[in-house]
């Protein structure tokens, strides 16, 4: 087994070491092994019990790095990327997305950055369809089919940004 590194926030900007430091009294194992991967951009496969951390192993990163390049946008050092889904994260079950998007809002408050989240799933109208592909989110929550539905159709347009894929319970 690997070692976690002794700071595993180390490769996180200032607001989410704050923010985290605040929230929790420290890095679960599967959270330090995971950031270590994941921030050094190798395709990471997080295994562990429940309650350990994974779901935030896998989105703090691509907040992080969000959170980032809009720091660096209001500063002027890059342009304002094209409009459309920066990380997607694909949830076995529609409920399941639902608790996602209520959990990432102490993440997104905390750190202090507005980023937009959608959530997509057998249950959306048409028209909130219509609306994310017009004002896509910066971060999608969907489902396998959901998902499918979207790269068969137009909708895949907002999908060519897409920098994170986090699957969650992946089955044999």
């Amino acid at each position: 087994m690997e070692t976690p590194p002794e700071d595993p926030l180390a490769p996180f900007s200032d607001d989410v070491k704050r923010w985290f430091s605040a929230s929790f009294e420290g890095a679960t194992p599967a959270q330090a092994l995971g950031w270590q991967s994941i921030s050094s951009g190798t395709d990471t496969l997080i295994c562990a019990p429940t309650g350990s951390g994974k779901t935030l192993a896998s989105f703090l990163w691509g907040i992080d790095q969000l959170a980032r390049t809009r720091l660096s946008v209001a500063k002027g050092e890059i342009p304002e990327p094209e409009p459309g889904v920066r990380l997607v994260y694909v949830s076995p079950l529609k409920a399941l997305s639902y608790d996602i998007e209520r959990n990432l809002r102490a993440p997104l408050r905390g750190i202090g950055v507005d980023l937009s989240v959608g959530i997509r799933t057998g249950d959306t109208s048409q028209t909130e369809r219509n609306r994310m592909r017009r004002e896509p989110p910066e971060i999608l929550i969907t489902t396998p089919e959901s998902l499918y539905l979207m790269i068969s159709s137009g909708a895949r347009d907002i999908l060519t940004g897409v920098e994170t894929v986090i699957v969650d319970e992946i089955h044999a």
